[in-house]
């Protein structure tokens, strides 16, 4: 039986690992430059001097895939609300190329879900109600996609599921939150026949879109991010896209701007896919198993493990 989190008892999280005191040190102490070096095939890790060069290189992906799309072979990008600074950014490299994203695709991979039902555009949180604002909307009108190849999560799933049938994903954005998840894949609870141990990476990666609990540490995070950390603002609930649909993109790329995560979740995760160390409970580092990951990294935004009261 592996212990209980130290942070909600209930649920697994990376504070249940047995990692030991001499890895956990390890990994704390770790360097840009060690985590450069901890690349290998299939993972590799990049690290960006300003914040100008992150964004950009992040809003880049955007284009490099929308530019590949054709009539005959359509292409799209799953990516995150949050990060949100590149979105504007592509609004304009695609406006000042010209860009045609008549046969582009754009999926965004999660929604707050309240009462059952995904949250309206018009909520203030609203996932949708961001990337229309921040990209989409900004977009010349000869140049901007069908709203048929914009891709919404909703809580009833199926159209949603259905729509990874339509083109290919090319590349899969998101970012790390504190509990080490991408989009809204959390560590699931402590209970039934999980009660002592996890699922298995295997169970993990069969999961599919669906609405989820958010872990405590994804509410008290969001928070602190998007209400100043008045937590009852916050939904217990999301839809996510899931590992299945992860596993349909041809890459997946990690923005860690270091306003998400903290900097030891950042180390944490490195080290746990570049050794192949899957374990559900640190949901990131599950994509051990994907044949193609990226970590992106704001040198600035690292931070440090030091330990002293302030």
């Amino acid at each position: 039986m592996r212990k209980k989190s130290s942070i909600a008892p209930g649920w697994w999280d990376y504070t249940t690992l047995d990692l030991g005191q001499k890895v956990t040190d390890k990994i704390a102490a770790l360097t840009p430059e060690e985590m450069i070096a901890m690349s290998r095939p299939g993972f590799k890790v990049v690290f960006y001097d300003t914040i100008e060069e992150f964004y950009l290189a992040e809003a880049l992906e955007f284009i490099t895939t929308w530019k590949s799309a054709t009539a005959s072979n359509p292409v799209g990008i799953c990516g995150p609300i949050g990060p949100t600074e590149q979105l504007p950014l592509v609004a304009m490299l695609v406006n000042e190329l010209g860009l045609s994203l008549k046969h582009a695709h754009f999926w965004c991979m999660d929604e707050w879900v309240i009462d059952g039902k995904e949250v309206p555009e018009s909520h203030p949180l609203s996932f949708k109600r961001a990337f229309k604002s921040l990209c989409l909307n900004r977009i010349r009108k000869d140049l901007v996609m069908p709203d048929e190849n914009v891709h919404f999560a909703k809580a009833d799933t199926a159209e949603y599921i259905n729509s990874w049938t339509k083109a290919k994903c090319a590349i899969m954005q998101g970012g790390q939150g504190d509990v080490k998840h991408w989009a809204f894949n959390e560590p699931p609870m402590r209970e039934g026949k999980y009660i002592d141990n996890p699922p298995t990476v295997e169970e993990y990666k069969q999961l599919t879109t669906r609405v989820l609990d958010l872990h405590p540490i994804t509410i008290a995070q969001n928070s602190r991010l998007h209400c100043g950390g008045n937590a009852p603002t916050i939904p217990t609930q999301a839809v996510s896209v899931g590992p299945k649909e992860t596993w349909q993109a041809e890459k997946v790329s990690i923005w860690h701007a270091g306003a998400h995560d903290n900097p030891f979740g950042q180390r944490l995760t490195t080290y746990m896919i570049s050794n192949n160390i899957p374990d559900v409970s640190v949901p990131m580092s599950v994509l051990a198993d994907h044949p193609n990951v990226q970590f992106n990294f704001l040198r600035s935004g690292l931070g440090t493990c030091s330990v002293e009261m302030h």
